[in-house]
């Protein structure tokens, strides 16, 4: 096999297909499918992967491989397929998949490794969590039994949900088989790393993330790669761990937008091990507190079926969750529905206080003041130079913008001529004053961007958080109090219902059981559906409404839909070059940010691959001619609304 098959580092979307190149007779026993390699291109040096040896190559003279970077076999072929079949899905190149899936090589790691553990973990024939679940004891006799069951688990609130995981992963790893599992953060990734490591015992597994640093990412890898673990946990390049005999795939909550990568192809990470799962014939689990449509539809075609809890059990384990539209005080002072925290939020947080327990507020918008309008006319206060909107920063800050950073203390509305200004959004900093005023000896703890918090312990406390940035609290939380609800619910977004009800889920989560005085109170109107389903604790019902109303505006995920963003020549240019099938609809362009437009793409899910392969070829057109500008394309994206 004389002639290596080399993907070259080059990302060029013409270039996207494999080189052949001559093995060099003292690199013929090294040279292996999978190793790291250097060849000359186009009259550079560039890197590669060493896909597959061939007998013979349709080209006449081929040049030799330049050096064999590592003899590490770093690309497995279940790897390198389900990178080609990621890069086709997105309509993007396998060199930019790979550059995702394999970190970059760290040369001292590569003399170390994880030693694996001989024994086997016993696993639990009833752990008493699944047992909570309809079909959840099913769902671990089939992984058990190597049967590859695929299921979407919405979770009771107060669940320890990572030991629920570590327990799927036992099971599997007891009959045999591997195991990937991906979260969204560094947080969660701690706890289920602590659950893993309870449940299967120390070196049982490795964890993958970015902020594990070169050295120890690489290592995890090789861990994985070369078989010394079978269980792999972490962020979303996890999604790729070289697991061998792979079992069953995990993610915990897919709607999290931390799941979906910001380099291109822009792939998914839930799509990334659901398309592994199908090729592999693995077991899937997709789980979280709320439902994605996407995970909805998987359950709606069969392709999955669902573990969830019977409706006594749901209302046994569900805190009493109210929502501020039915606080009596309205008859009575008509201007209460109008206070940021109404007098029903205050009595539960005194009342949880009283009983020396934490209380959680989590506001959607961090800061002092994020946003600012003048107290006249309320007119949005803007920045003269940039039009940005103006924000404090502090009680005795002057209004700047947070676009440019133009400091406004001579602001002047331009509409009314006020000087005044006033609260439009009251951030996570200024909460936390107000309620350390309202409690003067209790304190208050703030988790957000510049600090977050991991856990509070269970003593009377006010800890004021974004979402995503809430903290365990030991025992659970007295009472959880979510604000500013309109902020979420009138984003201009396609997913804002969706996005809200996994933030106000994933908070609720956190309190005391109901029999335990658990209690959430949510400042809204109890009839908008998406408080109703968080009232009523059933993200099913919601997820079922959200995808039959997406299939009738033909909406993701029930169509695929594509954007195409670049400056206008550039994208007229490629409109030009691309061949659509007669049934995908071209809507557009709509202005798009500095100085770009945008054009959508929506297509039958039956039609994904070849919409997906036509924009690929015509970027391909586009690349070997050399245009100047380049075109965005983004498959599925999460803010395409």
């Amino acid at each position: 096999m004389p002639v290596a098959r080399v993907c070259v580092d080059v990302p060029l979307p013409h270039l996207d297909r494999p080189f052949d190149y001559l093995v060099p007779a003292e690199l013929h026993e090294t040279a292996q499918p999978g190793t790291r390699v250097k060849v000359r291109f186009a009259g550079q040096l560039v890197d590669g992967w060493l896909l597959e040896r061939a007998a013979e190559s349709a080209v006449a003279k081929l040049a030799y491989l330049e050096r064999l970077v590592s003899p590490e076999r770093v690309l497995t072929p279940e790897i390198a397929g389900l990178a080609r079949a990621v890069a086709d899905r997105y309509a993007g190149g396998l060199a930019d998949v790979l550059r995702l899936a394999v970190p970059p090589r760290h040369a001292r790691a590569e003399g170390a490794a994880i030693l694996p553990q001989d024994d086997t973990p016993t696993v639990d024939a009833r752990p008493p969590g699944w047992a909570d679940y309809q079909a959840g004891e099913g769902f671990l006799r089939a992984l058990a039994e190597r049967k590859g069951p695929r299921a979407v688990w919405s979770a009771l609130p107060g669940e320890d949900w990572p030991a629920r995981i570590a327990e799927a992963a036992a099971a599997t790893l007891a009959a045999g088989q591997g195991v990937v599992a991906v979260v969204p953060d560094a947080r969660d990734l701690d706890r289920l790393d602590a659950a893993l490591t309870e449940v299967l015992g120390k070196d049982r597994h490795v964890t993958l993330a970015a902020g594990l640093g070169p050295a120890k990412r690489y290592r995890a890898f090789l861990a994985a790669s070369r078989g010394l673990v079978k269980v792999v946990a972490g962020t979303r390049a996890a999604a790729f761990a070289p697991v061998a005999d792979l079992g069953l795939v995990v993610i915990w909550d897919d709607g999290d937008d931390l799941h979906a990568e910001p380099r291109a192809p822009y792939p998914h990470a839930r799509e990334v091990l659901l398309t592994r799962a199908q090729r592999a014939g693995a077991a899937t689990l997709v789980a979280g507190y709320a439902r994605t449509a996407e995970a909805q539809l998987l359950l709606e075609t069969g392709w999955a079926r669902e573990v969830a809890a019977d409706r006594a059990t749901t209302r046994r384990r569900t805190p009493a969750i109210t929502p501020t539209g039915d606080d009596p005080q309205l008859a009575r002072d008509p201007g209460a529905a109008t206070a940021r925290l109404p007098s029903l939020a205050w009595d539960a947080a005194r009342a949880a206080l009283k009983a020396d327990a934490p209380v959680l507020v989590q506001v959607p918008r961090r800061g002092y003041l994020p946003s600012v309008s003048c107290v006249t006319c309320r007119a949005p206060a803007r920045c003269v130079t940039c039009q940005g909107p103006l924000a404090l920063r502090s009680s005795h800050a002057v209004p700047a913008c947070r676009w440019c950073g133009r400091v406004a203390g001579d602001h002047v509305c331009p509409h009314c001529g006020g000087r005044g200004l006033r609260a439009s959004v009251t951030g996570a900093r200024r909460t936390a004053e107000e309620l350390g005023r309202a409690f003067p000896e209790i304190p208050i703890r703030t988790s957000g961007r510049d600090e977050v918090l991991t856990e509070v312990p269970a003593a009377a406390a006010v800890v004021v958080a974004t979402p995503g940035a809430e903290p365990v609290a030991e025992g659970g939380y007295g009472a959880v109090l979510l604000l500013d609800t309109w902020a979420l619910l009138t984003r201009a977004d396609l997913r804002a219902g969706e996005e809200a009800l996994r933030r106000w889920m994933t908070a609720a989560a956190l309190a005391k059981p109901g029999g335990a005085g658990g209690r959430v109170v949510v400042v809204a109107d109890g009839g908008v559906p998406v408080i109703q389903a968080l009232l009523r604790w059933d993200p099913g019902w919601y997820a079922s409404r959200e995808l039959a109303e997406r299939r009738e505006l033909r909406f993701p995920p029930a169509a695929r839909m594509t954007s195409l963003t670049g400056p206008a020549p550039a994208v007229a240019d490629l409109l030009r070059a691309v061949h659509l099938p007669p049934d995908a609809e071209l809507l557009g362009p709509v202005p798009a940010d500095q100085d770009q437009e945008r054009y959508l793409v929506r297509a039958p899910r039956g039609r994904a691959a070849e919409v997906a392969a036509a924009l690929h070829a015509a970027s391909g057109v586009r690349s070997a001619r050399k245009a100047p500008d380049a075109v965005r394309v983004q498959v599925d994206a999460t803010d395409l609304f």
